[in-house]
């Protein structure tokens, strides 16, 4: 494991720490404006740095053309996309696949609040997922 890659796995510990603490006190079925909120003051409370759904230029044959916003971008490292769905659509993982090619970053989160037990919502994905994934 190199240093990025154990930083990385530190962080979305303790993302996922700060996510299952906004569960536990507002439980599944909001909206995914209301989990990305509480878990930006849990991410605050816990002294991790981040911004919310900032600009990320979009490039196509060397012209921008269309502007993404992730969730958010936790410690300049993890990309965080937060959902409030009855299931995983694997749309989901090829979509923060695509976030971290055009972000340059190596490591996402997926954060599924509507479950009854958030872990069972966590998905992490590193651009390794790729070689796996068949569209």
């Amino acid at each position: 494991m190199n240093m990025y890659t154990e930083f990385a796995a530190d962080t979305t510990d303790k993302i996922i720490g700060c996510a299952i603490e906004v569960h536990r006190h507002l439980g599944p079925g909001l909206l995914e404006s209301v989990y990305e909120t509480a878990l930006c003051l849990e991410l605050k409370s816990a002294g991790l740095p981040f911004v919310r759904q900032v600009g990320v230029p979009v490039f196509y044959k060397g012209e921008l053309i269309a502007e993404h916003r992730p969730d958010l971008v936790v410690s300049e490292k993890v990309i965080v996309e937060i959902k409030s769905v009855e299931r995983f659509n694997p749309v989901f993982l090829a979509q923060m696949l695509t976030y971290l090619r055009i972000t340059g970053l190596r490591v996402g989160l997926i954060l599924n609040f509507n479950r009854p037990v958030m872990m069972d919502g966590v998905r992490r994905v590193s651009l390794r997922d790729q070689d796996s994934l068949r569209l």
